[in-house]
């Protein structure tokens, strides 16, 4: 089997493995490997290649990013002018009424996504150009919503102990399998969660592949709201990743 029918099947079975965890969390749960699989499918067949310069690792989908269009970090408007993926998006078997799934027709931004596809169409001429040398998952691909009138995101860390420990074994394998698959030659978390899950990474696989971690672009993350772009940038070249 060639790299993208692996990376393609075992994918599937993730998303197959989260579905069917039971969680004490009583909220809305999202899966977009499920109902946004033909967009994800499009993204890791294009986009994900072997032995990337850097591998970065998110933590979770955002309410407007993955969770809409099933791309990593997915910011509707540059999944589809700068990465050029348009495809059907499903809908999950449950929603809650103020995070409903529109998927390309989201007119909300995500704001972490933006930030970080916006630095790499900057830097590098194409979506192309970029993924010849870069990869970019995430480590959890369910979205926790309380089942309170906003809708809060619920981000992993935050479920109950019981909860955690059955994803992190399903997130935990799937990650050690991407990384030997993919074959990086370095590792960086997208905020200091998902580095620590790296370090993980490293540790079970006994490999000695560098981690480092950059600023994580969302908007409550205060350091990120100013200046993020050139911040990472800075972290980047302190790391001996970019030039």
């Amino acid at each position: 089997m060639n790299f993208t029918s692996t990376l393609l099947e075992r994918t599937k079975q993730f998303a197959s493995e989260v579905d069917s965890l039971e969680f004490q969390f009583t909220g809305v749960i999202y899966n977009p490997l499920s109902y946004a699989w033909e967009m994800h499918k499009a993204y890791l067949t294009q986009y994900v290649h072997e032995q990337p310069e850097i591998y970065f690792m998110g933590m979770n989908p955002g309410p407007f990013g993955m969770t809409q269009s099933g791309v990593p970090f997915g910011e509707v408007n540059l999944v589809k002018t700068w990465m050029g993926l348009s495809y059907p998006i499903g809908k999950p078997p449950k929603e809650h009424p103020k995070r409903p799934i529109l998927g390309l027709e989201t007119t909300r931004s995500e704001v972490s996504g933006y930030r970080l596809w916006s630095l790499m169409k900057e830097r590098y001429t194409s979506a192309h150009s970029f993924f010849k040398t870069h990869a970019v998952m995430n480590y959890c691909p369910l979205v926790f919503v309380d089942e309170g009138p906003t809708g809060k995101n619920i981000i992993p860390e935050k479920l109950v102990k019981e909860d955690r420990l059955i994803l992190d074994q399903v997130c935990d394998a799937y990650a050690d399998d991407m990384i030997s698959l993919i074959k990086p030659k370095a590792l960086v978390g997208i905020g200091r969660y998902a580095e620590r899950k790296l370090e993980e990474v490293t540790q079970r696989l006994k490999i000695d592949t560098p981690v480092c971690s950059i600023l994580h672009p969302s908007p409550s993350n205060p350091q990120a709201n100013r200046g993020w772009a050139e911040k990472v940038t800075a972290q980047l070249i302190e790391a001996h990743l970019w030039e």
